[in-house]
């Protein structure tokens, strides 16, 4: 560590890519990050690498090319079969060191949301959590707070020069959006939020240009702190919101008739064959499991039908909705916010809207 001076930004180059392998398939969130940061390094006019751990698991960094990355560092050792905090975060940090990286992204699943601040406490430098916005090109950044906020942006004062990393996520739990920056060290570090960045079309010409580098890795038992003894899968049944083709969410109208609401709601899902969500509010109202949410606070949806049954429509569950193809919205207030995010709105009650709704669905 004496030898890491991380306090010259000039000395970093590159956007890195962490890319979560489990059982030797690739983590979704790897693309939605790749495609990211491809923009980020085409904007920064520099090399966009991913760095993938485990225990042989080479085979797989093609693909990874395929969504962005020009090249792909690979670390393997029997030590990284299993995901452990110790090893992980020693051999990333090991390879940050050596080639100084400008940015570093993460997922923020289970694994980033441990792994992300435990590096960037080892290189002594900020990470910003939850991201939902990444830009490194000022004019990008100012027309996305055009769009996205109520700030006189053409009277406000900007570095146009600035290439640093504006980090922009949730924040007072979810009232406010706050843009961070790491000025002062490198390399700047973010964990990204599964579902919120748009995944490119993996191109083969990519996958077959990428190079593929193998890192050396050091790891002993005096570097590990833990020992992975067994792995213990869970039969559960999780909802996925992120890859459904259609959700249909609940929010606080239901409350008149809580199970008939969410019977409705299925109903609905399962005629359209896609899955049900909810607003914070019926989650927080204890209607429904936290893994259905869909908001800032919850998880960000793109499928390609969203309907909204009975949501006011809060600027932070629009912020996890406002990307899906086509959205419908049924509530009895006709002022009710949803309707500005609706391709298609209803107003009406929804235990009586949503039986014809199902009805219609199963017709075909």
């Amino acid at each position: 560590m004496s030898q890491f001076v991380n306090t010259d930004p000039n000395a970093f180059r590159g956007v890195w890519v962490f890319c979560e392998q489990r059982e030797g398939t690739l983590n979704p969130t790897d693309f939605e990050l790749l495609s990211e940061g491809r923009k980020l390094a085409d904007d920064l006019g520099v090399e966009l690498c991913g760095l993938l751990l485990g225990d042989e698991v080479a085979g797989l960094a093609r693909e990874l090319g395929g969504y962005g990355a020009d090249r792909v560092y690979v670390c393997e050792h029997p030590r990284l079969r299993h995901y452990t905090t110790d090893a992980y975060t020693k051999v990333i940090c090991d390879v940050v060191m050596e080639k100084k990286p400008e940015i570093v992204l993460i997922g923020a699943t289970n694994i980033g949301r441990d792994l992300g601040p435990r590096c960037a406490a080892r290189l002594h430098t900020g990470l910003t959590a939850d991201c939902t916005h990444l830009d490194v090109d000022v004019a990008k950044y100012k027309e996305f707070l055009k769009s996205t906020s109520t700030l006189d942006v053409d009277g406000m004062k900007f570095d146009e020069n600035d290439r640093g990393l504006k980090m922009t996520r949730p924040a007072f739990g979810g009232h406010l959006m706050a843009t961070i920056i790491c000025p002062r060290f490198r390399p700047q570090m973010s964990t990204v939020r599964p579902g919120v960045m748009k995944c490119a079309p993996f191109d083969q010409a990519r996958a077959d240009a990428c190079q593929v580098e193998l890192c050396p890795v050091s790891l002993t038992d005096s570097d590990l702190k833990t020992k992975v003894l067994e792995v213990v899968k869970e039969a559960k049944t999780a909802v996925d919101l992120i890859g459904a083709e259609v959700v249909v969410s609940v929010g606080y109208g239901i409350s008149k008739d809580v199970k008939r609401g969410l019977e409705l709601a299925q109903e609905l899902a399962d005629a359209l064959h896609g899955v049900v969500g909810a607003s914070r509010a019926a989650v927080d109202a204890g209607w429904i499991s936290a893994d259905h949410q869909v908001g800032q606070t919850g998880k960000t949806v793109r499928p390609r039908i969203y309907i909204a049954l009975g949501i006011s429509g809060a600027i932070q569950h629009k912020a996890g909705m406002q990307d899906s193809e086509c959205i419908i919205a049924v509530n009895s207030n006709p002022d009710a916010p949803v309707f500005e995010a609706a391709d298609f709105g209803i107003v009406g009650d929804l235990f009586q809207v949503a039986p014809l709704m199902v009805e219609c669905a199963k017709q075909g």
